[in-house]
């Protein structure tokens, strides 16, 4: 059987400094204990459930730290932002490949299959998994999150992506350029096209356009993959982030 590789996302620029890595007093977020086990260790258990996924690629900047997963994990040096290191892990890993973060204490195997069969479906050469707002508040009503409002939907990242095949790698890059000038408005703008940024501005964007844009400066093909369960949007960023996690956990 042909299996999928997984890169996740587990680098951090802070390290020690970041606030909740302070908060679990220990080196890295991706360590920090959920229900009284590290993230990354849910994120590699919830992935080693899901059919065909293997094998599993961490990146991280200090390897050493995640040591007590043996040789459940493959290792692959972080670079210094989260799109540089998705551009040089596919670089090595290939496509189709999937790619999660760390932080995603609550992930399910359930929506990992959804994602990816959804993903399959659309035939596109990049996806990426959002909730919608009205999903989210129905399922996680107590959650805080930060929404992308569009002219056809307001919704929020699950931190799911499928790139799905070498064209990926476009659109990686054109992810490391807008990183690259993120203080920088006037190159983003010029990046991105000033059409696309009124829009926005006046809330005419949509879903559509976005896609639209991304494949007119990569030639890839993007879509947005609806998931059915509003808690796949609960990361954990923040203090109250680790909270609701916990809470969230005791009831699966």
């Amino acid at each position: 059987m042909t299996t999928v590789p997984v890169i996740i996302l587990a680098g951090s620029r802070l390290g020690e400094r970041e606030p909740l890595a302070l908060y679990g007093h220990v080196s890295h977020k991706a360590l920090l204990p959920v229900g009284g086990k590290a993230m990354i260790e849910r994120v590699v258990g919830t992935l080693e459930k899901t059919k065909e996924l293997d094998p599993l690629w961490v990146s991280i900047e200090k390897p050493d730290c995640l040591a007590f997963l043996g040789n459940r994990i493959k290792i692959i040096k972080a670079a210094s932002t989260p799109s540089e290191s998705v551009f040089q892990a596919l670089q090595k890993i290939g496509s189709p490949c999937l790619v999660t973060t760390a932080d995603h204490a609550l992930l399910r195997p359930e929506w990992v299959e959804e994602f990816i069969l959804k993903s399959r479906k659309s035939d596109a050469d990049v996806t990426a998994g959002i909730a919608s707002a009205k999903t989210i508040r129905r399922d996680v009503p107590e959650t805080k999150r930060t929404y992308i409002k569009l002219s056809d939907i307001s919704f929020s990242g699950c931190n799911l992506f499928w790139m799905n095949s070498p064209k990926a790698l476009k659109v990686a890059a054109l992810w490391r350029k807008l990183q690259q000038n993120r203080k920088r408005p006037l190159k983003m703008a010029l990046t991105l096209g000033f059409t696309t940024l009124f829009k926005a501005l006046i809330r005419r964007l949509s879903t559509k356009d976005i896609e639209a844009r991304i494949y007119h400066l990569t030639g890839a093909s993007v879509s947005f993959i609806l998931m059915s369960d509003g808690r796949a949007a609960v990361d954990v960023d923040k203090i109250s982030d680790l909270k609701l996690a916990e809470q969230l956990l005791s009831k699966f």
